[in-house]
């Protein structure tokens, strides 16, 4: 049998990756047509995208324990088969808890797909080559941001709601034709995880340190993400069309940014992800002080740095992770994958609540001082984790 590259096999993660990315946050664009659809609270429908996060976080370690005695391109294809069984559910949905029901559905998808095709595309490349390779696979979720979110709500603004989770559907379908034929048979199988594989996990603090770097690192963006068009249309000044074009490149600037953070974390991982943190609290210093002087131009310069840097940490802290648990761990590789991604969204969790306390005692304006706050603790722990490499060797 001809033996499958792993250019496609990334290709074929890609793609479920833009399918996953697409559905995490369409709700939002939707909200209005949802609380027009069943007649309930914004704040109600604001469950479709809180389960959600929820069921990625619970989802992704719980069936992780569950199949790790499956051949891996099958529970890929079943990943896949889950997640358009929830986005069919969600678009056919005759009550908002059958909605619900189905953003759950997919979330568990999501939260499952992101742990083990981290470490099928760490396996089918060299060793040298994994951090590119798992940003190749997240530049699926970036691209999702830039085309898949903006589009779903399109279609949902020109014809009805259902059709964007529709629109998911087939791009689920897709990705899972792809898996069926890119992804190979033979990937390593990590076996049955049983409950003292998190005993270790959770007891090793190397590998604990990094579930919180990540969940700093990453979730110090979102207390200005999370804030950013009300800062470019309040503060800034400039109109909603605007808004979306500079949305957009910042979304292209996030694809640039994820694909060199995948070469810089290739060697060297810590120090590398030191630099980044520090590029990421420099660039959301520029946006506070770009905001606190209402420029324009400068908080033009200001958002698409902040693209740059945003996310340009994910490969090498997911490769980080992986990297300790074949080191400490090398029985729960694949869950302690999982708990990286739980991680990711507890940091968005951290850094929306953070940011959505700011406004509420002084302005807008400041959000980005907080996320500085959160980053600098990842780096802080980042230091803590050299330290503690350099006195072991």
């Amino acid at each position: 049998m001809k033996k499958i590259s792993p250019s496609l096999t990334l290709l074929a993660l890609a793609i479920n990756a833009f399918a996953i990315g697409s559905t995490e946050f369409i709700s939002v664009g939707l909200m209005p047509m949802i609380v027009n659809t069943f007649n309930i609270s914004l704040s109600q429908a604001g469950l479709t995208v809180s389960l959600y996060a929820l069921g990625v976080t619970v989802g992704a370690p719980l069936l992780t324990i569950l199949t790790g005695t499956w051949n891996r391109k099958t529970l890929m294809v079943s990943i896949m088969g889950l997640f358009i069984l929830g986005n069919l559910l969600s678009a056919f949905a005759p009550t908002f808890l059958l909605l619900l029901v189905g953003r759950v559905l997919a979330s568990l998808a999501h939260g499952i797909f992101m742990s083990i095709s981290t470490v099928i595309a760490a396996d089918v490349v060299r060793p040298e080559k994994r951090a590119s390779a798992i940003a190749l696979m997240f530049t699926g979720l970036t691209v999702a941001t830039v085309i898949g979110v903006p589009l779903g709500t399109f279609i949902g603004q020109h014809s009805n709601w259902h059709m964007s989770f529709v629109f998911i559907v087939v791009i689920g379908l897709i990705g899972l034709i792809a898996t069926s034929i890119l992804v190979p048979k033979g990937l390593p199988i990590p076996g049955k995880i049983n409950l003292s594989g998190l005993a270790r996990i959770f007891t090793n603090k190397s590998i604990l340190m990094s579930l919180f770097i990540t969940a700093f690192g990453y979730g110090g963006t979102f207390a200005a993400y999370t804030y950013l068009t009300p800062i470019l249309e309040g503060t800034f000044r400039f109109s909603a069309s605007t808004v979306v074009i500079i949305l957009v490149a910042y979304g292209v600037m996030v694809a640039i940014g994820n694909s060199l953070g995948g070469h810089l974390a290739n060697k060297n991982i810590l120090p590398a992800l030191q630099k980044m943190f520090a590029a990421l609290a420099l660039s959301l210093l520029f946006l506070f002080i770009s905001a606190s002087l209402a420029s324009q131009p400068l908080g033009l310069i200001a958002t698409l740095l902040l693209g740059l840097f945003a996310f340009m940490n994910v490969p090498g802290l997911q490769l980080y992770v992986v990297q300790l648990a074949e080191k400490f761990t090398p029985k729960d590789i694949t869950l302690v994958s999982a708990f990286n991604i739980a991680a990711f969204n507890v940091g968005i969790t951290l850094g929306s609540f953070v940011g959505g306390q700011i406004p509420k005692g002084s302005s807008v304006v400041f959000t980005p001082l907080g996320g500085i706050i959160i980053i600098l603790l990842a780096m802080f722990l980042i230091r803590l984790a050299q330290k503690d490499q350099a006195s072991k060797l």
